[in-house]
């Protein structure tokens, strides 16, 4: 599948903001299963200076300098990106989740990809007895680690309540799990802290969803911003699954991988810091074209 992906960021200042330093993590990866043909971002003042990075979990990240003074910011990343991946089946048989707990305390690599950079916790994503005590739930002795994800993604969709005025990125996690309401990426951050507190791998990941489901499908939820899911490590021989909580679906060709992280703070699309004062407004707006 290509997909062909419009993402406009604008800020709208109350006062004139003299210079701005932007972080962009808008370009999508290519990774296992999605590969980028396209990428552009137009920006609006034009910026100073630009440079593109590779960050710690493999992210493109530019880094943007806007020095012209400014009430309203736009960014405007166009993307094309070749989608072919396969989710094994829900009941599928894996590997236990305490082997796979101890494979990955076993494990001696350190880079950006390694299970072990999952397993702590991490701004956003603090350890919690009663998330643990949550995600226990769907890890009974011996259950193995497919299942007791699945389990435990589909009692978050089923439990929980998709609500975008609950929370905001702020919202401490126990809040989250006492209300039960929330978005995509709060229940991103109520599985990973579940999983975490087990001693399992889990990481954040920042996306899109096809805008227009298959024939006869539903629409998903969180297909008009930018989505958030999970990727569990699952042994060295299933390795990353991905896992969408809010529609309670493992990730195949319907998600395009924006950037990966411990938690939202490491894969914040757009972050960084500007000189100005007052209020500001931010509008946000994606479209997710299936071209072929």
């Amino acid at each position: 599948m290509i997909y062909e992906i419009r993402h406009v960021t604008t800020y709208s200042y109350e006062s004139p903001v003299s210079y701005a330093r932007c972080s962009l993590r808008l370009q999508p990866n290519s990774s296992a299963g999605q590969q980028l043909v396209s990428h552009s971002v137009d920006i609006k003042p034009l910026p100073a200076a630009r440079a593109m990075r590779t960050d710690f979990f493999g992210t493109p990240t530019e880094s943007v300098l806007i020095e012209t003074p400014h009430r309203v910011l736009r960014i405007d990343s166009r993307s094309r990106v070749y989608v072919e991946r396969f989710a094994p089946g829900r009941g599928d048989d894996s590997p236990s989740w305490e082997s796979v707990r101890e494979a990955a305390f076993d494990s001696s690599d350190l880079s950006g990809a390694s299970p072990i950079g999952y397993v702590f916790a991490s701004p956003l994503v603090p350890i919690i007895d009663a998330v643990t005590d949550y995600a226990a739930v769907s890890f009974t002795e011996g259950r193995g680690i497919l299942a007791g994800a699945v389990d435990l993604m589909h009692r978050i969709r089923t439990q929980f309540k998709y609500d975008p005025k609950a929370t905001v990125i702020s919202t401490p996690l126990q809040e989250v799990l006492d209300k039960r309401h929330g978005v995509c990426q709060d229940f991103a951050h109520i599985m990973i802290a579940g999983m975490r507190g087990l001693g399992l791998p889990a990481a954040y990941v920042s996306g899109y969803l096809r805008t227009i489901p298959p024939p006869g499908k539903e629409r998903l939820q969180g297909a008009d911003a930018t989505h958030a899911w999970v990727s569990v490590w699952c042994g060295e021989e299933l390795g990353w699954i991905g896992f969408d909580p809010t529609n309670d679906i493992l990730v195949e060709n319907d998600h395009i991988v924006l950037a990966i992280g411990r938690d939202f703070s490491d894969v914040s699309p757009v972050d960084g810091v500007i000189v100005g004062a007052r209020k500001q407004k931010l509008a946000v707006a994606v479209d997710v074209l299936l071209l072929e």
